[in-house]
Formats: structure tokens, C-alpha cells, sequence
């Protein structure tokens, strides 16, 4: 039982961190689930660097009064960041009552049948009033879907086909191609004409490629003035 401090006289209650399990160093994941967490946190933070926003893979919620953390496989929380003391024990995990609100999107990636994500997740993720709850099934161990969206409509869950996550400004695809040197479908975050928010990496090989046919078209012109009998030296 976590107990509770009494913070001000109109009985508002929120627990005490020092007695809230905000680590337990156990195991659980897999190389393709962790390399995915990974694309979906990096491209954000890559791509996004003049929004405020906290997103993390593995780092336990918060959300109800005496119920344990909950721990997606990735969230985000828009206009939100990291306390600066962020060892401190309160500050450790998503704790709604720190933050003031839930996060907008969290995200489970699917590897076995184990974790009841179209039941117990789902409802504590639509009590906890996450506006999209993401369901990424690679393996196909639910069912036939892959991908599955369910955004929040006033109290409940419902699922859309729509992949644009209209209250945030994101969206999600299934994308095929190599990250950090494995082919395979990923789930990507996308602007809304489909094109996926770049990884570093990525973003570092777009800029290479300019610079690349920025010369090249230096000398292009270069020798067409050279033709013309000038020389581009003394331009």
C-alpha cells in the first residue's frame, strides 16, 4: 500500500514518491522492440527540436490514486519536459500529478499474448484520458492488424482507420526500409503528406546528399563558363 500526504486542507491527497517503485532493473524487452522504441523516440527528438515535448521508451506512468505504474513501450507528453533534477525521486518516472496532465499518445509494441493490450492496457489508458492509444503488432499476435488507432472521444476509446493524429499534429505509418543496418516494416512517426519524420542519421545523409549535388552543380556551371570562355576563377 503506498501511503499518502495530505498536501493542503482540501484533502487533496497525491502519494508519496519516496514509497513508489520507480525502477525495478528487470529485463523486458527484445532487440526488435528495443531498436523500434528507439526509432520512434529518436526521430521526435531529431526532428522536432523547437517543440516542448517529452517522450520515453520503458518509463513508468503514474496515473490513478493506490494503482501501480503503468509502463508503455513509448509515450509522449506535449508541452511538457524533464524536471532539471531529475534524479530526484519524484521526478524519476511520469507522475501525473508533477506534470498535470496525461500524456497525448502512448504506444505498445506487441511480441506476445502476454500483455492484455485490448484489455487491461486499453482501459487504463482510456481512464488515464491519453487522447491516442497506438497498437503495433509486427507479429501479428492479436489478430490480422498490424497497425491499430484508437482515439480518445470524450470518455471512451474508439478505433479509426485514420492514421493522422489530428490533436497532435503527428502521424503514424508503416514504413519498410533499413534502421541502423536492419531491413524490415517499422512504425514511423509521418507529417501528414506521409512523409516520416528523419532519424539523425538520416537527417545527416539528406544534408550530405545537398552539399553532394550542390557541387556538382558548381561545376557544372563551372565548365559551361569555361565553354563560354570565361574563367569562373576570376568571377
Amino acid at each position: 500500500m503506498v501511503e499518502q500526504l495530505l498536501i493542503n486542507d482540501d484533502n487533496y491527497y497525491v502519494p508519496d514518491a519516496n514509497q513508489l517503485i520507480t525502477e525495478d532493473d528487470t529485463p523486458v524487452d527484445n532487440f526488435a522492440s528495443e531498436k523500434q522504441q528507439r526509432l520512434l523516440v529518436g526521430s521526435l527528438y531529431s526532428s522536432k527540436q523547437q517543440q516542448t515535448f517529452l517522450a520515453a521508451a520503458n518509463v513508468g506512468i503514474y496515473h490513478a490514486y493506490k494503482q501501480p505504474a503503468i509502463v508503455p513501450d513509448v509515450f509522449v507528453s506535449f508541452d511538457v519536459q524533464v524536471p532539471e533534477k531529475w534524479w530526484e525521486k519524484q521526478n524519476r518516472c511520469y507522475m501525473l500529478w508533477e506534470f498535470g496532465k496525461p500524456p497525448e499518445v502512448v504506444i505498445e509494441i506487441v511480441s506476445n499474448k502476454e500483455g492484455d493490450e485490448l484489455g487491461k492496457k486499453l482501459n487504463i489508458y482510456e481512464q488515464m484520458r491519453a487522447s491516442y492509444y497506438i497498437l503495433y503488432d509486427p507479429t501479428q499476435q492479436l489478430g490480422e492488424k498490424i497497425l491499430r488507432v484508437y482515439e480518445l472521444r470524450g470518455r471512451r476509446y474508439f478505433e479509426t482507420s485514420e492514421t493522422w493524429l489530428e490533436q497532435v499534429g503527428l502521424g503514424v505509418t508503416l514504413w519498410e526500409g533499413e534502421f541502423e543496418g536492419r531491413q524490415d516494416m517499422w512504425l514511423r512517426w509521418c507529417y501528414q503528406d506521409g512523409t516520416v519524420l528523419a532519424t539523425r542519421d538520416e537527417r545527416a545523409e539528406q544534408e550530405r546528399q545537398r552539399a553532394e549535388q550542390a557541387e556538382q552543380r558548381a561545376q557544372l556551371l563551372a565548365e559551361r563558363l569555361r565553354a563560354m570562355g570565361i574563367d569562373p576563377d576570376t568571377l
